[in-house]
């Protein structure tokens, strides 16, 4: 590979850089959806939401909605000239209910006023029994009374290597048990929000708060019966998305894009965050049935695993989420012999969805419990026990599903964070300290992450850009991909930088747009940077090599020798500025714009025998975590973590350690503070900050060591964009940690129990003084 083809690492790329925006960001200046300034004219829409879980719709008066002060106009699905569905996948999800509603919160109509609080107001009236009323139905709400009705949104998922059955018969040790984890909301900064402009000759351009700008073109198009190039989707950037916008921004785009058609009006609607709540999906929680059967070092012979997860009224992402869960079951560890189950349980509550992970975690939490639980029965150290089953020994190399691990550097990541955490010393310390008695209990955990990297869908893993350099040698970029805090339009624009050699500060990125790149994929997947990346490289490389074929032909030499770097061209002894290069390019005609396109090489997938390879790459992570817990209350706190991430070569050092941080905090937040809470009725009761606890500042821990692992290996994997990867997902499973440090301080009230404590997820104080109490019961003495 010549100087000309092979990526060039210069100047921008692997430079600890700001956020292109941060410098907005603080100052408030950012432009969102809802900072669009408004149209002459514009309207404002809000839903009125059903107030049962599963009814028939028996009748439909709005005429006192008409009547509010403000309405313009009130919609229900009649109204809509084309489909009435905004399912990603299946059409089973209708943007406004008809006959029967399926989940509390689900939209009937949609409300048009002058003003945001004037349509708040009148959708409000959804609530009484003038307005709507309903013939109530038998609901199901859990994903245990689904599965025990064989009621799915799906077929189940199953995936069986060797013999688990004989393995599991046969081993020395055995265990069986059952575990849960709550769901998830993605609590984004900035709300689900549309803003529609209706345009000439039957045209629409929709500002939507999106992580997929082409799908909201597209099930709006369906929505009007409009074909696809009618419709234009614009996201400058989005203040949080988490996966919550990469299928369930459909609904606000349409709803607002339908009252624009019909009025012939802007429209905006901002969904109120109680709303939010009520009518997103959110992560899926599952319930797990397992059993192993181990030997006396604790390597596993034999596993079988059933996860239920709750899908919600319809499919949504669930397929997806369901198949990710199954190929991460397996984690950092070989399992010859396997049984992996995994249903899509339909429940009538709001259809989950994406969130950021997209069912890995789901799938991989449950292995790291079930490695605790093993060495608790053999009081072993943990640690020791993960290692005695890791991919790489011997030829233990291939996953379940039949991929290859290729590039494993878990090991050699293990021991780098072992040593640099002092696992073993504070081990033996918090030992000391819990042996001693008292209320306060201290609990370690060390976890490692093998994540797959990739979609795994394979015809979503590819991506487009456009790049264009002006005549005065400054760069304007365009991608498929969505800004949403986490830096892809900065990557991007280093990426470019430094293929051209030039100074970041020379290259803009501007917002997505459908017009621009068409047909791309969501940003989602941690593959953002991996498909935009390469797809803004190819590109500028094409740019690339037409301007060296001009600097030879000026300064002598080979086009191979040509070197961009430093805002200038070097060939044959001569240098020329980049800028002045571009000029004379101009005026020599040669092209200065260019497309580029990526499509993930590798990557392909059986979905009935849920066998292939579904991801280009892994990336590896581990942690250790410390807290502290109150045995009288419940409470506690993370004191310590440790964490280590391979994010090969990163582009962006800043950004990846930041989102390492941000991820492992989520996840933290997910298993201890996050609780879901649904009532009888099926009223979701935990829909406002003031129900729900995400984790806040004083609940990071006082002592954050996080650094990114670099290591040779990294070298030999498949080439990404400059050999960077993944950073985006594996760090949420990081967390797996926290959950287990408490899990071990509980145990130490009873040590010589043989079964670890009975703890669910999320951890809360609630669900720790369960967990002591039935410890305790355990441990107590039988007369």
């Amino acid at each position: 590979m010549n100087r000309l083809t092979e990526p060039m690492v210069l100047d921008a790329a692997g430079a600890a850089l700001p956020h292109e925006s941060a410098a907005l960001h603080v100052s408030g200046e950012a432009i969102y959806t809802d900072d669009i300034p408004e149209s002459r004219g514009t309207l404002h829409a809000a839903l009125g939401l059903s107030r049962h879980a599963h009814a028939r719709i028996v009748s439909l008066d709005l005429d006192a909605v008409r009547a509010a002060p403000g309405v313009v106009a009130v919609l229900t699905a009649a109204d809509i000239p084309g489909e009435n569905n905004c399912g990603p996948v299946l059409h089973d999800d209708p943007i406004l209910a008809t006959d029967e509603v399926q989940y509390l919160g689900q939209p009937v109509f949609a409300v048009i006023a002058e003003s945001h609080d004037l349509a708040r107001r009148a959708a409000a009236l959804a609530k009484s029994e003038d307005v709507v009323r309903y013939e109530p139905l038998e609901a199901v709400l859990t994903p245990r009374e689904a599965k025990a009705r064989n009621q799915f949104v799906l077929p189940p998922l199953h995936l069986r290597r060797g013999d688990p059955d004989g393995r599991i018969a046969a081993a020395k040790h055995r265990l069986a048990g059952e575990f849960e984890v709550g769901g998830q909301e993605q609590f984004y900064l900035e709300g689900q929000v549309a803003y529609a402009l209706p345009k000439e000759q039957d045209g629409m351009l929709v500002h939507s708060s999106t992580q997929h700008p082409s799908e909201m073109q597209q099930v709006v198009a369906h929505m009007l019966g409009w074909p696809t190039h009618a419709v234009l989707c614009e996201c400058r950037r989005m203040g949080g998305g988490f996966g919550g916008k990469e299928s369930q921004s459909a609904l606000f785009a349409c709803v607002a894009s339908l009252a624009a058609h019909l009025l012939k009006r802007p429209v905006k609607l901002r969904a109120d965050r109680d709303d939010d709540f009520m009518i997103t999906g959110k992560r899926h929680d599952a319930v797990y049935e397992y059993e192993c059967g181990f030997d006396d070092d604790g390597r596993i012979a034999g596993a079988r695993v059933e996860i239920a997860l709750r899908a919600g009224y319809s499919a949504d992402l669930s397929g997806a989420v369901a198949t990710r869960a199954v190929c991460h079951f397996d984690n950092a560890y070989y399992l010859s012999d396997v049984d992996i189950r995994a249903l899509c349980c339909k429940t009538n509550t709001q259809s989950n969805t994406a969130f950021r992970g997209f069912g890995g975690p789901q799938g991989a939490l449950v292995m790291e419990v079930m490695l605790d639980e093993i060495a608790h029965r053999l009081k072993r150290d943990p640690l020791d026990v993960r290692r005695a089953n890791y991919y790489g020994i011997g030829d233990r190399d291939v996953t379940p599903y039949g991929q290859p691990v290729e590039d494993n550097v878990i090991a050699a990541l293990t021991d780098e964070l072992v040593a640099s955490s002092e696992y073993q010393t504070r081990r033996a310390d918090i030992a000391a300290f819990n042996a001693k008695g008292g209320v306060l209990r201290r609990g370690i955990a060390f976890t490692p992450v093998k994540f797959g990297i990739s979609f795994n869908v394979p015809f979503l893993n590819q991506a487009g850009a456009l790049v264009h350099v002006y005549k005065d040698g400054s760069v304007l970029v365009n991608h498929g991909g969505t800004e949403m805090g986490q830096g892809l339009n900065t990557k991007v624009a280093q990426v470019v930088a430094s293929v051209l050699g030039i100074g970041l500060q020379r290259v803009r990125v501007t917002a997505t747009d459908t017009s621009k790149v068409a047909n791309t994929s969501a940003t989602a997947a941690s593959t953002g940077s991996d498909l935009n990346g390469k797809a803004a490289e190819a590109a500028a490389l094409t740019i690339r090599a037409r301007l060296a074929e001009l600097v030879v032909k000026q300064l002598g030499g080979n086009a191979a020798d040509v070197r961009f770097h430093g805002g200038v061209v070097d060939v044959n002894g001569g240098q020329m500025p980049f800028d002045q290069l571009v000029a004379a390019a101009y005026l020599a005609r040669v092209q200065l714009w260019s497309d580029g396109f990526y499509s993930t090489p590798k990557v392909h997938w059986d979905a009935k025998t849920l066998q292939g390879h579904p991801f280009y790459y892994f990336a590896y992570g581990a942690a250790v975590s410390e807290v502290v817990v109150d045995t009288l209350t419940g409470e506690w706190k993370l004191l310590r973590a440790d964490l280590l991430h391979d994010a090969g070569r990163s582009i962006n050092p800043a950004i990846d350690i930041g989102q390492v941080e941000g991820g492992y905090i989520q996840g933290m937040g997910w298993l201890t503070t996050e609780e879901l809470w649904w009532n009888r009725d099926g009223r979701l009761m935990t829909h406002a900050p003031s129900t729900y606890k995400i984790p806040a500042v004083s609940d990071a821990p006082a002592i954050f060591n996080v650094a990114l692992f670099r290591d040779a290996g990294n070298d030999n994997a498949e080439p990404t964009v400059f050999r960077s990867k993944a950073v985006g997902e594996p760090p949420l499973l990081l967390a797996f940690s926290v959950l287990l440090a408490i899990r071990a301080a509980i145990a130490s009230v009873a040590p010589d129990s043989t079964d670890a404590p009975k703890l669910r997820a999320p951890a809360t104080p609630e669900a720790i003084l369960d967990a002591l109490t039935v410890g305790a019961e355990e441990a107590a003495p039988v007369n």
